[in-house]
């Protein structure tokens, strides 16, 4: 499938195209979307003016003739490409892509994106694990490679891609 043909699909499309190929994504699960939602949410409330965040938008990963299109649970991006209002990002536009690991994704979000994601030069990958108690790895680029630079737990402040500060504990709370 061409970048044609992907930007003629409907906009709600529940699918990924690696490599010139659809593939399905599943469905979230509720506690999957409270963190996603939630961690968005405060990403992009604590942000600089030149950096949002948004979920679940496609990233143009490799516009090559097989094309990749992901779409990361979280992607913070310049506010410059944001005002563009795209139909989907460029990976230079991305500054860091977030996948939160759910049932069934393991694989893809701990070795195929991130892959991905270094490959089209994403200087920032996270890691959430939703499991007892709720983690985040933060990875940074270095040499076309992600290194990892932080394993959290609880309380989180951290320095890039700016600084933040939020509890992982109540990703998933209800209320």
């Amino acid at each position: 499938m061409s970048l044609d043909e992907w930007d003629a699909m409907p906009e709600d499309k529940n699918l990924e195209l690696v490599d010139g190929v659809l593939h399905v994504v599943p469905a979230a699960v509720p506690p999957h979307q409270k963190a996603q939602n939630r961690l968005a949410y405060w990403l992009d409330e604590q942000l600089p003016d030149s950096l949002t965040a948004y979920a679940d938008v496609d990233v143009t990963l490799d516009s090559s003739d097989r094309p990749t299109v992901r779409k990361p649970d979280i992607v913070v991006v310049t506010t410059e490409a944001a005002n563009r209002n795209p139909k989907r990002f460029a990976a230079e536009d991305v500054v860091l892509a977030v996948e939160i690991v759910s049932p069934g994704s393991e694989r893809v979000d701990r070795v195929a994106k991130p892959m991905q994601y270094a490959k089209a030069g994403i200087p920032h990958y996270w890691l959430v694990e939703l499991g007892e108690p709720i983690s985040l790895t933060t990875f940074e680029l270095i040499d076309g490679i992600y290194e990892p630079v932080e394993d959290c737990t609880g309380e989180v402040k951290l320095s890039k891609p700016a600084p933040l500060a939020f509890d992982l504990d109540r990703l998933t709370r209800l209320r």
